[in-house]
C-alpha cells in the first residue's frame, strides 16, 4: 500500500489534462429532427483589444438573456463550422473558429411548450470583423465585454467556468 504524503499529494494536485487534438468530421442528421438530437454547437466569440479579452455576448430571442451564439447541428458541416455559421447569423460575427472544445453547458430550451435539455458544446471563434447588418440583427442585442462582466452577465454555471477559464492562445 502506498503512504499518501503532502509531496505525493502535491504531485497529484499538479496533474494537468491534456486534450487530443482531434479532427471533426462533418455531421450527417439527415432522417432525423434536429429537436431530437438536443445536441447544440456555440461559439465564444473573443477578440484582444489593448492586450485584454473581449466576449461578444448577444441576447437569446426569448428573455433576453445574454448568451453566446449557439444553434444545432447542420447537415455536411463540422461541429466548429456550425458554431461560425450561429455567430454570423446571430451576432454578425466572422472569423478563425478553433475545432478544439472549451467545454460544455447544459441549459433547458423552451420549444412549443415543452422544456427540452440541451448540452452545448463550445468554440473559440476569434473575430476578425463585425457586419453591421446580419440575419437575426432585429431579434438580438449584441456587446463587446470583458471576461470578468461575461461572467457576471450570462446565468449558466457551467458557461460562466467556460469563460472564466477561457486562454486564448496569443
Amino acid at each position: 500500500m502506498r503512504k499518501i504524503t503532502a509531496e505525493n499529494r502535491r504531485a497529484k494536485d499538479d496533474t494537468k489534462v491534456t486534450l487530443a487534438k482531434i479532427k471533426h468530421r462533418p455531421i450527417q442528421v439527415a432522417g432525423a429532427d434536429k429537436r431530437d438530437i438536443r445536441t447544440q454547437f456555440g461559439a465564444l466569440c473573443y477578440r484582444i483589444h489593448d492586450s485584454k479579452v473581449k466576449i461578444l455576448l448577444i441576447t437569446s430571442r426569448g428573455r433576453g438573456n445574454w448568451i453566446i451564439p449557439k444553434g444545432w447541428p447542420m447537415a455536411g458541416e463540422t461541429p466548429g463550422g456550425a458554431a461560425a455559421t450561429e455567430a454570423l447569423q446571430e451576432a454578425g460575427a466572422i472569423g478563425k473558429v478553433s475545432d478544439r472544445v472549451l467545454g460544455f453547458y447544459s441549459y433547458s430550451k423552451t420549444h412549443d411548450g415543452d422544456n427540452l435539455p440541451c448540452v452545448v458544446a463550445v468554440f473559440p471563434l476569434k473575430v476578425k470583423k463585425l457586419q453591421e447588418t446580419y440575419r437575426e440583427k432585429k431579434q438580438r442585442d449584441r456587446i463587446w465585454v470583458s471576461q470578468k462582466k461575461a461572467i457576471s452577465m450570462v446565468k449558466e454555471p457551467e458557461l460562466r467556468r467556460i469563460i472564466k477559464d477561457f486562454r486564448p492562445e496569443l
